[in-house]
């Protein structure tokens, strides 16, 4: 079966919760949260990313948590919201296994970042190619690229790379974490990336200058960061992934709403907004962005440890900072 479309629009990384006291998958609060997600209008799911805490679970508890999101959103209807999985391991051959676990547990897509503990054996481009192209071609999903420097010993895909790699039809998509929107600009327009409808962009989707031989599926470029979420979309680029989207998903949804309606200057204002409200959450890491959803929409918990609990001054302090944002975010309705 072919895989739902990935749609222009704002995506989330989604947070994974767990029992305060056993540390055991809290399930009903992944089903909520997501189904809450869908709800505000955000068009597309990862779990098993950074923000998804992977790295803390077992393989096990991984198809758990995206089968249960899958599960989730058809049940509430939600059908259309395609569900992305991370699917990273350190050799071609687990990621393939990787892939495979993610088709069998209802995830259409898979994420995926570059190998880097040998970093100096495989951060090249040659070895980065290999590997990627290699996963490609056994892979039952299709691949979204996941340039993460941070996350990956300071590997960082330079744009003539992403686009050799990105040749491979089974290879959809990139999700640029990395900030670099100059990057982002060249791989959507040598790739054809899909764009959102706008007044403001009235050529949709530009003719691609690299060919893609059988291409089933049409590009995407993600910004990866809230903070640049109206530059990716100036830049040419289809979405965002952002883990802001956790805690402010209307508001992510709000300035793709605005451009495509043509009101830039709207969207200018609230982007300066979200930037704000990204970095509060960016510095509160993995366990201030669960108090933030505990704060606000009463679940979300702790993080596996050695992830550090924060206290309750703490919490009250981010939630704080946070306030009026949210109250942005309550005032404006559902989108789904």
């Amino acid at each position: 079966m072919s895989p739902t479309p990935l749609r222009p629009g704002a995506y989330a990384p989604t947070m994974t919760f767990f029992d305060p006291n056993t540390e055991e998958l809290d399930v009903p609060s992944i089903r909520r949260h997501v189904v809450r997600l869908a709800k505000a209008g955000l068009v597309g799911l990862v779990t098993m990313g950074s923000n998804g805490e992977a790295v803390h679970l077992t393989r096990e508890e991984r198809m758990t948590v995206t089968r249960e999101t899958r599960s989730a959103l058809d049940e509430a209807g939600f059908t259309n919201v395609p569900v992305i999985a991370g699917a990273s391991e350190q050799s071609i051959r687990g990621t393939i296994e990787l892939c495979k676990e993610v088709a069998a547990a209802g995830g259409e897509y898979a994420l995926i970042v570059p190998p880097s503990y040998y970093r100096y054996a495989v951060g090249n481009d040659e070895t980065l190619y290999e590997f990627f192209t290699a996963v490609a071609d056994q892979s039952p999903v299709p691949l979204i690229l996941y340039n993460y420097p941070g996350a990956v010993a300071g590997i960082d895909m330079d744009s003539d790379l992403i686009i050799r790699i990105s040749q491979h039809p089974n290879i959809v998509g990139t999700k640029f974490t990395c900030g670099n929107t100059g990057k982002l600009t060249r791989v959507a327009a040598a790739l054809g990336a899909l764009t959102p409808p706008s007044p403001l962009a009235p050529a949709q989707r530009a003719a691609p200058t690299v060919s893609k031989p059988d291409a089933k599926h049409p590009y995407v470029a993600f910004g990866g960061i809230a903070d640049f979420t109206l530059q990716t979309l100036v830049s040419g680029g289809t979405a965002t992934l952002v883990g802001t989207a956790n805690v402010l998903p209307r508001l992510c949804v709000r300035v793709f709403t605005l451009w495509s309606e043509g009101r830039l200057a709207e969207a200018i204002e609230l982007q300066k907004q979200l930037s704000v409200a990204d970095w509060i959450l960016t510095k509160a890491a993995i366990s201030g962005t669960k108090s933030a959803i505990q704060s606000y929409y009463g679940y979300g918990g702790f993080p596996r440890r050695p992830l550090n609990r924060i206290s309750d001054a703490q919490a009250q302090e981010i939630a704080g900072k946070l306030k009026g944002f949210v109250e942005m975010e309550r005032s404006l309705p559902d989108v789904a």
